[in-house]
């Protein structure tokens, strides 16, 4: 019964570890999820890059997010080889000072945390406050888990069992350092796993020397979990997390060695055994950014380990169109359903490659990438008329109600796909030809707002594809705020706008038409992504048909001084 009542607390103490540590990032994410791509993609010099990494790691709590994100940026095409690469190094830095910062005694913050926390989430219906309300109650979790850790592992602290384990793990530190690395991948958080073995090391369950093998092993686990996760990415992206393995394990593995045949630890500051472990887990993650300079060259032998298997990749030239849409399906209605929407995640795809590039070509007027935008369009605008034709051809006798609603919705969205396209290739274009034609320059600031809008829609696009296949409330409802945030922020960009326009600024004059056009297709085009949420909204009793006669009740009453 001990040992049942042990693995039962340890694996509850976990999987609460892995859970805050998720959530803190989660709420990061929806907060300011938006700017990371600018952040990550800005810098050219890799110690800029490592530094973005870095900053972006301690405040996501997760280098492997990071890592993600470099991925899909180098896949598209918005970040190189070498200036994504040093960027994951600098993200796993950052990963283990935010170990560094978990591991102080912090007990006393956690009602600090969780009471702050939870008012602001539960209280506040602001969408930002309540996502820091997450963050802070994420925090307080992970301190919680790691004391659970703590009090699950001192009962069998002097028993045989655990001590056994130990032991062995001391004496066969290539077992320990396997043993790590299968952890962190497991668990796919090389944070979780790595304070685990911090806290087993500070109660004196687990010897230093088999914690530093595990931790070790453990970096070279979490060089696995992104090349794991993006195996289906962009061979450029899937390139970077191969190139941050090969130089993570080959470290991993020479610095397994020498700390086990060497008296390198003995060199070290005398300190507890806890934060011994975790300087030398900071030294490897540093040791591991003199390799910054040499980024760059590492990309010619990492192309000839992963070539690409058809033909090379030509900057942004299309691949071949191949509708998801099968004829075959149409007579089964949940098959058909299935088949639009897959036909709807790749006209979204498609419309995500369109505007993505869009600020760049404001900039500077590329004539290829204006050429894939208006390709990207034409194949948007046939996507289209193949879902219009597959949902006329379903036939009509064999589908309930639901069915028949659900078709509806798909239409009604596959056509604000559409009009989502035509505001890019339409407006957005057009804008951007005309100003690099007149040569034309936004303000400082007025760049800044604008790019801060595109990066919004960006990140809702991502979130409109999760809505479009999971039907999920919650995301549901994060869509329509972030919409509302939308609006919002470009009631303010043109109020600031027409602010610096009264003060004289030349630029802001010049470009004031192009500007004030363009903020308002942004938002226009985030409305009609987010126009997936609104059937969702509505089916869960989320939304009313019409707040018209609530609205007049309100004035009303206002305007008679009736309170409620």
């Amino acid at each position: 019964m001990p040992t049942v009542m042990f693995l039962l607390n340890l694996i509850g103490a976990t999987m609460l570890l892995l859970f805050a540590v998720r959530m803190v990032r989660t709420g990061i994410e929806r907060t300011y999820g938006a700017s990371f791509q600018h952040l990550l993609t800005k810098h050219q010099n890799p110690f800029n890059s490592s530094a973005a990494g870095f900053g972006l790691a301690v405040v996501l709590q997760s280098s492997a997010a990071v890592a993600l994100l470099v991925a899909g940026f180098a896949a598209s095409n918005l970040i190189g080889f070498g200036a994504g690469l040093a960027v994951v190094l600098g993200a796993d830095f950052g990963s283990a000072l935010v170990i560094q910062l978990l591991s102080f005694k912090l007990d006393w913050l956690i009602p600090l945390l969780l009471a702050t926390g939870g008012w602001l989430f539960v209280k506040v219906e602001s969408l930002r406050p309540r996502q820091i309300g997450r963050i802070l109650m994420g925090i307080a979790f992970i301190l919680l888990s790691l004391q659970l850790l703590r009090d699950a592992m001192t009962p069998i602290r002097d028993s045989d069992f655990l001590p056994a384990i130990a032991q062995y793990l001391s004496e066969d530190y290539l077992t320990a350092f396997l043993v790590g690395a299968a952890l962190a991948f497991v668990m796919h958080s090389s944070v979780a796993t790595i304070l685990m073995c911090v806290t087993l090391v500070s109660i004196g369950a687990l010897p230093l020397d088999a914690g530093i093998s595990l931790v070790i092993g453990a970096n070279l686990g979490s060089a696995f979990i992104p090349l794991w996760l993006s195996r289906g990415m962009g061979i450029s992206g899937r390139r970077i997390m191969l190139a941050n393995l090969v130089v993570r394990g080959s470290w991993a593995l020479i610095a397994v060695l020498l700390v086990n045949n060497l008296p390198i630890t003995d060199m070290l500051p005398k300190q507890n055994p806890g934060q011994a472990l975790i300087t030398n887990h900071l030294i490897f993650n540093g040791l591991l950014l003199l390799m910054l300079p040499f980024c760059r060259y590492m990309e010619s032998f990492i192309i000839l380990v992963m070539p690409q298997r058809n033909a090379p990749e030509e900057g942004y030239k299309l691949e071949a169109v191949h509708s998801a849409l099968d004829q075959s399906k149409i007579g089964t209605p949940n098959s058909a359903v299935a088949n639009l929407k897959r036909e709807l995640l790749r006209m979204s795809d498609q419309i995500d490659r369109m505007f993505r590039p869009i600020m760049d070509i404001y900039d500077t007027g590329d004539a290829t990438r204006i050429k894939m935008v208006i390709e990207l369009d034409q194949n948007v605008n046939t996507s289209l008329s193949d879902v219009r034709a597959f949902i006329a051809a379903i036939p009509q006798k064999d589908l309930v109600k639901k069915q028949r609603k659900q078709l509806h919705d798909l239409m009604d969205y596959a056509i604000a796909l559409k009009s989502a396209g035509d505001i890019v290739a339409r407006r957005l274009l057009p804008l951007a030809q005309e100003k690099n034609q007149s040569n034309l320059r936004f303000s400082k600031e007025g760049r800044s707002e604008l790019v801060y809008l595109h990066e919004k829609a960006l990140a809702n696009m991502s979130l409109a594809s999760n809505v479009l296949i999971s039907s999920d409330l919650e995301s549901a409802r994060l869509l329509v705020a972030e919409k509302g945030d939308v609006t919002r922020y470009e009631r303010l960009s043109r109020r600031s706008h027409l602010k610096r326009l009264s003060n004289g600024k030349a630029l802001s004059f010049e470009s004031s038409d192009i500007h004030l056009e363009t903020l308002r297709a942004l938002q226009d085009f985030n409305s009609q992504i987010a126009s997936i949420a609104y059937p969702i909204l509505y089916q869960k009793g989320q939304l009313l048909e019409t707040r018209l006669i609530e609205n007049l009740h309100d004035n009303t009453r206002h305007m008679t001084g009736e309170s409620s």
